[in-house]
């Protein structure tokens, strides 16, 4: 099958123009010329290859792509999809999220109760080697609920100057200060509740503190238990492709103040690098604008999700109705 039919652009009612037109993310099925069943997954690992200066100027140019009816059916076949695109692994070392190894590559990709949501963030974004390009994966198809918003992280940061200038240039020019105690073993209640241990792959408090200080964190030991603290360290950076800012932090996933009452489980503090709070008003408003701003498609079984980790912030949705089984695999 000759690879440059196979892929097509399609429109679905949640997707989002944006200023410039583009619809937001992209969304690729196969080509409706060609018998959707006579797709295998050789073609479709070919036309990665072929056409990857494509699939990442599309990526560049609208922050996620969607592929919807490829024949992806097991975490190997997604694994294979992920090794398609070439690009280095991103190991999760300095992660808080408990995550558990599926094949190859392929992790899943929180293993918090599913009931539970997962605030918007950029991954890994209180480390300074942070992953550039996140995969999922949709095992299991939810029954209801429990889809994975994203929205287009220079949207934020311009909605945010407007509505609160003082606080972004605080954050511009001091940063965020990160802090989280972690247990010795994973607390899979939580979101983030990766222990130590699992955060820095090491059960040695001295190779745990040189791990953390490579990725520009310290610790404090409090019995086995570890007080990480990050930073200062950016809270906004330059996506230098489309030269422009992006709110490229996580705020929401470490805030635990009164306007982030929807998640109650939150076990990280967050600050300004000079030791000032971060504003409730402003939380308050900045998650009201996550909300308008997001995008959430439902997830169908196979679907792979390809998302720009410097452009697009990503979250969890409470799963309404079981079961649900999405994996992911970061890359540098």
């Amino acid at each position: 099958m000759a690879t440059w039919k196979l892929f097509r652009e399609v429109e679905l009612p949640q997707q989002k123009p944006q200023d410039d037109g583009v619809l937001f993310p992209a969304v690729l099925s196969p080509n409706h010329t060609t018998d959707s069943t006579a797709v295998q997954l050789p073609d479709f690992k070919e036309a990665i290859r072929a056409h990857k200066p494509w699939l990442e100027s599309l990526l560049q140019n609208t922050g996620a792509i969607l592929f919807r009816g490829f024949p992806v059916a097991s975490p190997s076949d997604f694994n294979d999809v992920v090794e398609a695109f070439g690009y280095p692994e991103a190991f999760y070392v300095g992660g808080r999220a408990s995550r558990i190894k599926v094949i190859g590559r392929v992790y899943t990709a929180n293993e918090a109760p599913p009931e539970k949501g997962i605030p918007f963030h950029h991954e890994m974004a209180y480390v300074r080697d942070f992953p550039t390009k996140l995969f999922f994966f949709c095992d299991e198809e939810p029954g209801k609920g429990g889809e994975t918003p994203i929205v287009l992280s220079h949207i934020i940061y311009k909605k945010m100057k407007e509505k609160h200038p003082e606080f972004v240039s605080q954050l511009e020019d001091h940063g965020l200060t990160y802090t989280k105690v972690s247990n010795e073993e994973d607390d899979p209640s939580s979101f983030t509740g990766s222990g130590w241990k699992s955060t820095y792959k090491t059960d040695d408090k001295n190779v745990a503190e040189e791990r953390a200080a490579k990725l520009g964190a310290k610790i404090e030991w409090i019995g086995n238990s570890a007080k990480i603290i990050t930073g200062p360290i950016a809270a906004v950076r330059v996506d230098e492709e489309n030269r422009r800012k992006t709110w490229f932090n996580s705020i929401a996933v470490s805030y635990s103040g009164p306007a982030n009452k929807r998640f109650c489980d939150v076990d990280t503090i967050v600050e300004l690098g000079n030791g000032d709070p971060v504003p409730d008003d402003a939380v308050e408003d900045y998650l009201k604008i996550l909300e308008e701003e997001c995008v959430a498609i439902p997830w169908k079984k196979g679907d792979v999700l390809l998302v720009n980790n410097l452009m697009v912030l990503h979250g969890r949705r409470p799963l309404l109705k079981p079961p649900r089984r999405i994996l992911a695999s970061l890359c540098k």
